[in-house]
């Protein structure tokens, strides 16, 4: 029987991260994996084929929309290739999971195919899919198993038009009508990229606004630019059923006055969210606690109640953002060979890949006013901002919250072209506990988008901004 310092089950971004950290620390380590390719939902069914696609769309649109006013003429129709989107989307997939082979490799890591589950607290058992097995032992173990879909219990997904974000990826034709039942992260970028391409698009949300996480502002903003580009919203509307008969689907849901209302489409994209998956790991034989979310308990060094077992990513509280399970896998590999890692959890930023992008790191102003802190708020609009004229990319803003009495950065909140990059910029601000006039005499080149981080602090340094 092999014995290993680290066993790591799942290779999503947590997983081989914590493997790759594990190695570079002198650990002998596995990494398990039940499917044939590695890199997890993210890299497989997620976060990367989702930004390839959104890409591919965008510039499908460019060339339909936009491209006749920066005087770029084609001649004959502009048409959508959805099967070689759909491949090249593939490409980018299989490009990236080979380079976590690579890593895997450099790094002399163990990679064991098959579904690993707890013989007891030490001992795994990994089932391959040919039904052989094999057991391992580990000195610690960590649990990197990640989420799936969720679902309602009264929805029937069958993969088919009745869909999740998996299914989304792939499909074969482009929807007439795409109903999405959910107004977070997923739904609304999977809606735009079918929006893009030709779809009628119809958002149906729970909450009384999109993004319900994110900053109020942001929530509106985006409303309003995706509405101008098609998208129909039905907000604070619950759905009650979901059938479907022969192509067409129906969704039945009740407005905010409780009035019944229908949507009739050809697909529906489930996108509710995403439910810890902890399925087949035999936890029970190691004594591992599970919480009533369906998540595994863990103290504050991420340790379950077996000391020597982990848990990170998707599987525990906290953002499901692939981010926060790398920072987690480093912290546990480091935490095992006794440094003191630390994860400031109010600075991991949060993204929305849509067009215009939307990001946010720290404190919303409505989690400020619901605990009584005093706050000065700084925006500044895209609109004004030289770069944002030159590229055709006016919508959006920059939105600063700063202590009012100490000046400290407490939030920042975006909505704009690459803001999913201009977020590290405050990240950084804030994990060095920088006021907002820190980030306003700060120089940033002229003309970028990054203009408008350096005047939404102006304008909360006592209402400084120069360029409105």
């Amino acid at each position: 029987m092999n014995l290993y310092d680290v066993a790591i089950i799942g290779s999503g971004p947590g997983g081989y991260v914590a493997a790759i950290r594990c190695a570079q620390l002198g650990m002998k380590t596995a990494l398990i994996e039940k499917y044939s390719t590695l890199g997890g939902t993210c890299l497989n069914v997620g976060c990367i084929p989702s930004k390839a696609l959104l890409d591919s769309s965008h510039h499908y649109e460019d060339a339909v929309k936009h491209f006749e006013d920066h005087g770029i003429e084609i001649s004959g129709e502009v048409k959508v290739n959805l099967e070689k989107m759909i491949a090249r989307k593939q490409a980018v997939v299989d490009q990236t999971t080979e380079g976590i082979n690579f890593l895997m490799k450099k790094n002399k890591i163990d990679v064991l195919e098959g579904l690993g589950s707890f013989k007891d607290a030490t001992h795994i058992t990994i089932v391959k899919s040919d039904g052989s097995s094999e057991e391992i032992e580990a000195k610690n173990i960590i649990i990197a198993t990640g989420s799936k879909p969720s679902t309602l219990p009264f929805i029937t997904l069958d993969k088919e038009r009745i869909i999740s974000s998996t299914e989304a990826l792939k499909l074969k034709e482009i929807p007439k009508h795409m109903i999405v039942i959910g107004g977070g992260a997923i739904g609304l970028e999977i809606g735009q990229i079918y929006r893009r391409l030709g779809s009628e698009v119809s958002v149906i949300e729970y909450m009384d606004r999109i993004i319900p996480t994110m900053d109020k502002a942001q929530s509106k903003e985006l409303i309003k630019v995706m509405k101008k580009q098609g998208v129909k919203f039905y907000i604070s509307h619950k759905v009650s059923a979901v059938g479907r008969k022969g192509n067409e689907v129906t969704i039945t849901a009740t407005d905010k006055k409780d009035n019944e209302v229908s949507f009739k489409g050809d697909y529906c994209l489930v996108s509710v969210g995403r439910s810890p998956f902890t399925h087949g790991l035999a936890i029970e034989n190691a004594n591992i606690k599970i919480n009533q979310q369906g998540q595994i308990e863990v103290n504050s060094r991420l340790q379950t109640n077996n000391k020597n077992i982990y848990a990170i990513g998707d599987v525990v509280s906290g953002a499901m953002l692939a981010h926060k399970a790398e920072e987690e896998g480093v912290f546990v590999a480091e935490t095992i060979v006794g440094q003191k890692p630390h994860i400031n959890y109010n600075l991991i930023p949060s993204v929305v890949y849509t067009w215009p992008e939307v990001a946010s790191v720290g404190k919303t102003e409505e989690q400020l006013m619901e605990e009584g802190v005093e706050y000065k708020v700084g925006q500044f609009p895209m609109r004004a901002l030289g770069r944002s004229r030159a590229s055709g990319d006016t919508d959006g803003f920059v939105k600063i919250l700063s202590n009012a009495k100490t000046d400290e950065v407490l939030g920042v909140h975006m909505v704009g072209a690459r803001v999913a990059d201009l977020i590290a910029e405050a990240v950084v601000a804030m994990e060095f506990r920088a006021s907002a006039e820190d980030i306003a005499r700060m120089s940033h080149a002229h003309p970028t988008y990054a203009e408008a981080v350096k005047e939404a602090a102006l304008a909360a340094t006592n209402d400084r901004a120069l360029h409105i």
